[in-house]
């Protein structure tokens, strides 16, 4: 499944739903820390057995239309991305998982998410110290508040009085150095970049898998091994 026009999520979300309510199924072109999966039907008696009804609280399970399951382990906050290239979650109650990893770069960043999803079986809660702090956020906050504004008709000074405060605003606005001008201007640009498709960046930014052969079919599915 390949990504479609300036979208990257593998479902859409209901827009009106709040952002620690939405579980955002990324494309796992888009979200590097995704694991590809192989699920195997178990019991109780598997001491490595995934019981899906005791994540059930946590878990988001889609079918795409040719009958793969796409998951997603969240609370709002953090996240742990499942793609499944063998059996389903969908409809079962115990799992055992078989993780592929492939090459050097590609193991490298699925380790990550592996010690993730192991604390979450063990623990039922997201390890903190698991998802360090991003500190684009910040940066990413202001990109988003910026572009609210250019999207409601503000010009650049009245967005940069809501940035910065109107003590600055009034203070700095026309000073020679043209600094503050100039940091607006950048924002400005920068946030009408992220929305006509750099968004798709934010999560891979810090994460670039190298080339991979296809896995769970992008192309064709008729051999999942």
């Amino acid at each position: 499944m390949r990504i479609r026009a300036r979208g990257g999520c593998t479902f859409a979300e209901d827009p009106a739903r709040s952002a620690p309510e939405a579980r955002i199924i990324w494309h796992a072109d888009l979200d590097p820390t995704t694991l590809c999966v192989a699920a195997i039907p178990t019991d109780r008696a598997d001491p490595d057995g995934l019981d899906l009804e005791r994540v059930a609280p946590w878990l988001t399970v889609v079918t795409d239309p040719r009958g793969w399951d796409h998951a997603v382990l969240s609370d709002g906050r953090h996240h742990i991305r499942l793609d499944l290239a063998q059996g389903r979650l969908a409809g079962e109650t115990l799992v055992h998982l078989h993780y592929r990893l492939h090459g050097l770069g590609n193991a490298e960043i699925g380790l990550l998410p592996l010690r993730r999803l192991l604390h979450f079986q063990r623990h039922h809660r997201f390890a903190h110290s698991l998802y360090p702090p991003d500190p684009w956020i910040e940066r990413g906050i202001q990109l988003l508040r910026t572009y609210d504004g250019l999207a409601a008709g503000a010009t650049q000074r009245e967005i940069g009085a809501v940035l910065f405060g109107e003590a600055r605003i009034a203070e700095d606005w026309n000073d020679r150095s043209d600094s503050l001008r100039s940091r607006i201007r950048r924002l400005a640009r920068e946030a009408r970049a992220l929305a006509l498709g750099g968004y798709r960046d934010l999560i891979r930014r810090q994460a670039r898998l190298p080339s991979k052969p296809q896995v769970h079919g992008e192309d064709s599915r008729s051999d999942p091994d």
